[in-house]
């Protein structure tokens, strides 16, 4: 899952109890079923036609930021599969080819880091930069990314100029009356409208189930009869979708911290259930920063820590940090934190910084990327990505008093995220075009077994995520990461995880029944945090939004 600060000059995503009322979507209609049947001939079609195309390969464009030996090019796949002759958009996809011997290749290995809105792109990096974990992976398969449809450089979606998106500070979150209520909700509806006016064409066809199919005819231009693929966060509701709508296309499935595929979950409820998983594991981190606090100097109880908290976000609101770092940026550099482990050290090393008296590195590491705006793949473009996919893939409560109530209800008890969250998802209440039943996700036959995995304490992704996919998909095997609460388990060092995820990989191989695993190391405190250090211990993580 992905989440960020509040939408234009205003500001995320999704485990708990103390919510009411989930939406329930109804069974599709007649009118949806046949529209998914004309999709499932329309899909077959195209994959044929790309099999025999192939994939044109060649060094990528300059500006990509992908050197040798990674390659690029181009899957053409229809806007509208119900349309199959009709408009097209392009896919851009890379590779690493495998490192292995002759007769060691298994085929191609594509990755989806989560969003909705991630770019998959510098997966093959992996390879190139030999990453140890993957050194055995990468003797087998090919590493393929690609960009879904709608980020970056497959037909890139826009809901407001980047520019002004990127301008900051942003109102803080976290409402102090009705009319900063008002104001929010103004913003919300003016971005739906802003991404109807810029995107309109786009908007109804970017959905999992489409980007799914984009991802089945990606397989087939490869060449390769059946998928294997790993899935991270918002990327595990991807590989649910495929399996559900291509059992007998896959061969091997990894899904690492999952989206709960519930129908009663997607998405509504889910972004509230994330408000308290946050919490929890903002606890978490600062029980950690407590315990080392001879290394930082923030506070040595949780209790200190969070006041120290309170006080830098009050003086934040008052006058923003180097003029652009508000309530509003602090959380998005902040919820780092909670998301993975490792950024612990840093970002708790740049507000020691700050406490000290440099704020220069919290300016640096917290302030909007202004030349992210020129760049290749946009905040603003990841951000409209995932307000899209997130509304047009389900039905949104309409009525702003049940949003009100149920995250004025969720606020009193579970801060840290809570208004933030809701004000990106927001635009879904008063999203203009139109917004379909979530597929029933599911084993569809020929589905071979798929490897789950999850820590406990995940925040981005709460554990009950995992169990539900589990028993949805029939043969599937749950390693659980106990006490643990990293965002994408997969890319850590915990050898009870990563020989089991080899072992799947390169043979196929799953346990007999569920693995629990003890969680791995904790960070140890580091000194000389950096804004160019916090932004790099994220560089190859789940995609964050």
């Amino acid at each position: 899952m992905r989440r960020s600060t509040v939408l234009g000059s205003a500001g995320t995503l999704i485990a708990g109890t103390l919510v009411v009322g989930a939406m329930v979507a109804p069974n599709a209609s007649a009118g949806q079923q046949k529209s998914r049947d004309a999709e499932a001939r329309g899909v077959q079609l195209v994959a044929a036609r790309a099999a025999k195309k192939g994939i044109d390969w060649k060094d990528c464009p300059k500006d990509w930021g992908l050197e040798k030996p990674v390659q690029c090019g181009w899957v053409t796949v229809p806007l509208d599969y119900a349309k199959p002759n009709g408009k097209t958009i392009k896919i851009a996809v890379d590779r690493a080819r495998s490192t292995g011997k002759a007769g060691e290749r298994q085929g191609s290995l594509l990755y989806n880091p989560g969003g909705p809105g991630g770019s998959g792109l510098r997966f093959p990096l992996r390879v190139t930069t030999k990453n140890p974990l993957w050194e055995k992976t990468a003797k087998a398969y090919d590493f393929v990314g690609f960009d879904p449809r709608g980020v970056g450089h497959s037909a890139p979606i826009s809901c407001m100029d980047p520019q002004e998106f990127a301008k900051a500070p942003k109102l803080d979150p976290v409402p102090d009356s009705e009319a900063d209520k008002r104001a929010q909700r103004k913003l919300a509806k003016e971005y739906a409208d802003g991404c109807k006016e810029r995107s309109g064409a786009m908007l109804r066809h970017m959905t999992t189930p489409n980007t799914a199919r984009d991802l089945d005819v990606i397989r087939a231009a490869l060449g390769d009869k059946k998928l294997n693929f790993i899935g991270v966060s918002y990327g595990t509701y991807l590989g649910g979708v495929y399996a559900t709508l291509f059992p007998g296309h896959v061969r091997r499935m990894l899904v690492d911290s999952v989206v709960n595929p519930s129908r009663e979950k997607i998405w509504y409820q889910a972004n509230l259930d994330q408000d308290v998983a946050f919490e929890m594991r903002w606890d978490d981190w600062k029980a950690w920063v407590a315990k080392n606090d001879a290394a930082y100097h923030i506070g040595d109880t949780p209790e200190k820590v969070q006041k120290q908290w309170e006080k830098l976000r009050a003086a934040a609101k008052k006058n923003p940090i180097g003029g652009v770092v508000g309530p509003n940026e602090l959380l998005g550099f902040f919820q780092s934190a909670p998301y993975y482990d490792s950024a612990w050290t840093e970002v708790a090393g740049v507000w020691s910084k700050y406490l000290a008296g440099d704020e220069k590195a919290l300016v640096e590491a917290a302030a909007p990327d202004m030349s992210d705006t020129a760049g290749n793949i946009s905040s603003e473009n990841g951000t409209a990505v995932y307000t899209a996919v997130e509304c047009a893939d389900a039905k949104w409560p309409t009525s702003w008093k049940r949003w009100d109530r149920d995250n004025t209800r969720l606020h009193k008890d579970y801060p840290f995220l809570t208004w933030s969250n809701a004000w990106l998802n927001l635009p879904c209440a008063t999203w203009p075009d139109r917004q379909q039943t979530p597929l029933n996700v599911k084993t569809g036959k020929g589905l071979p077994p798929v490897l789950i995995v999850q820590s406990t304490r995940d925040a981005a992704t709460p554990y009950e995520g995992a169990v539900e996919l589990h028993k949805r998909l029939e043969g599937s095997r749950l390693i659980t990461e106990k006490d643990a609460g990293s965002h994408g388990v997969t890319g850590l060092v915990n050898s009870c995880i990563n020989d089991r995820v080899d072992g799947y990989l390169l043979k196929g191989k799953v346990d007999a029944k569920d693995v629990t695993c003890k969680p791995h190391e904790t960070p140890k405190p580091e000194a000389g945090a950096s804004a160019a250090k916090a932004k790099a211990a994220m560089s190859d993580l789940p995609a964050v939004h």
